[in-house]
């Protein structure tokens, strides 16, 4: 039997099916309401097909083509993870129309419900059947908002810009464009040095000038039959003049040098932070709020790094993650288990929700994570006796877009910058 037959298995082809109008009517649907249909259905059953690891020939091209999102979830798996909150967004995507009278309210709904979470259901970051299902069906509407809604939906818009990212759709939809704020690259100078290059020259010399002209007719007015005491005592008292002149011009020089020393003490280029990919997690097994990671940072052998997650991710929704991590900080024993790292992690202000770090999807294993203006060499291993970490963490958080920043500095790896779910986060 052809694919393209009716009770032929679907094989998520890019072409169009056709039918004739005569079928299309007796469907109850005009041409551009099924077409649009069986798109969205085409990208979800692909989707889903992907992240439940269900092979696709099990979806026939006439569930594809007429099947409403109710019946095309259940062709694909029954029952649904979290079957019950699910299908709470299913009734809302078979709901949405599209039309401009209940878009606007419905997409509000939405935004506010993702207000305190990054994924529609379940807990944590990993995306759901609901988030897959949900993102094509509204996809169309949000492509075509202005650019003045991107500040009323900001948690809509944060939400779709992950799912667009970690779900595979196959190429099948365009990603929305969201704009994120610019950033300024932070530059340690000093207010001192800046007024001073900002005087002009020729200011400089005019204040000299009036000095000496000021000091003139002073001297003018001095008998020139000076004894020799006289002269000495002048000449003594000049040289102790410009002496604490030379004093106070050299106190100005080191001056700048202090500002600029403690920030060299703080710099985030002392830290070697790494993209890595978690092979392996399982709890510690002496401590219930820990657990133990080998995670592959391209060196070969696998880092061990004992993580303080166990209350906030399971060992499985770890497992096989990309996060990153700083390989400089100095071994040492958790609880009686080695760590040779540390996962940096975004946390909320309470401390109720914390998460690894996430780079981007084309992110390589092992690469550095820059950060523009603080182009400086690692440390081989920071010195715990300086405590440089504790120096440099309270500058790093993340901005009102969710982009992991020092100072406002991106965290940037090659296939662009590292996120969270969290917005205003503190990162450790």
């Amino acid at each position: 039997m052809s694919p393209r037959e009716p009770g032929g298995v679907f094989f998520f082809s890019q072409q169009p099916q056709h039918r004739s109008p005569v079928a299309r009517n007796q469907m109850g649907m005009s041409s551009v309401d099924q077409h649009s249909t069986a798109t969205r259905n085409k990208v979800i059953a692909f989707a889903l097909c992907k992240h439940l690891s269900v092979d696709p020939s099990k979806v026939s091209t006439k569930v594809i083509e007429e099947s409403n999102i109710n019946g095309l979830i259940s062709s694909i798996m029954t029952p649904l993870p979290d079957q019950d909150e699910v299908m709470k967004w299913v009734e809302f995507s078979s709901k949405f129309d599209g039309k401009a009278d209940t878009t606007k309210s419905m997409l509000n709904t939405l935004n506010n419900d993702l207000s305190q979470k990054s994924v529609l259901v379940g807990p944590g970051y990993s995306p759901s059947v609901a988030d897959i299902i949900v993102l094509p069906t509204i996809h169309p509407s949000m492509s075509s908002l202005a650019k003045t809604d991107l500040k009323n939906l900001p948690h809509l818009f944060r939400w779709a810009d992950y799912i667009q990212n970690v779900v595979d759709f196959g190429g099948s939809i365009e990603k929305i464009q969201v704009d994120k704020a610019p950033f300024s690259p932070y530059i340690a100078s000093s207010k001192k040095n800046e007024k001073a290059e900002v005087e002009p020259a020729s200011k400089k010399e005019a204040i000299v000038q009036s000095k000496k002209e000021a000091t003139a007719p002073k001297n003018a007015e001095k008998p020139s039959s000076s004894t020799d005491s006289e002269k000495k005592k002048k000449t003594t008292a000049e040289e102790k003049g410009k002496g604490k002149s030379d004093k106070k011009t050299e106190e100005k020089k080191k001056a700048p040098e202090e500002p600029a020393a403690k920030d060299a003490e703080c710099s985030v280029s002392l830290l070697n932070i790494q993209v890595g990919r978690i092979l392996s997690a399982k709890k510690h097994p002496s401590a219930d709020s820990l657990l133990v990671e080998e995670i592959d940072v391209g060196e070969g052998t696998a880092r061990q790094v004992v993580s303080g997650l166990a209350k906030y991710c399971t060992p499985e929704e770890l497992t096989n993650r990309l996060v990153v991590l700083i390989t400089n900080v100095q071994p040492g024993k958790l609880r009686d288990v080695m760590s040779c790292g540390l996962v940096l992690c975004a946390s909320n202000e309470d401390h109720t929700k914390v998460e690894p770090l996430i780079p981007p999807n084309g992110a390589k294993i092992g690469e550095r994570v820059a950060f523009a203006g603080f182009d400086g060499k690692p440390e081989d291993v920071l010195n715990p006796k300086k405590k440089q970490l504790d120096k440099i963490t309270p500058h790093l958080y993340t901005d009102e877009n969710c982009v992991a920043t020092f100072k406002g500095v991106p965290f940037m790896t090659s296939a662009g910058p590292c996120t969270s779910s969290i917005p205003k986060a503190s990162i450790k």
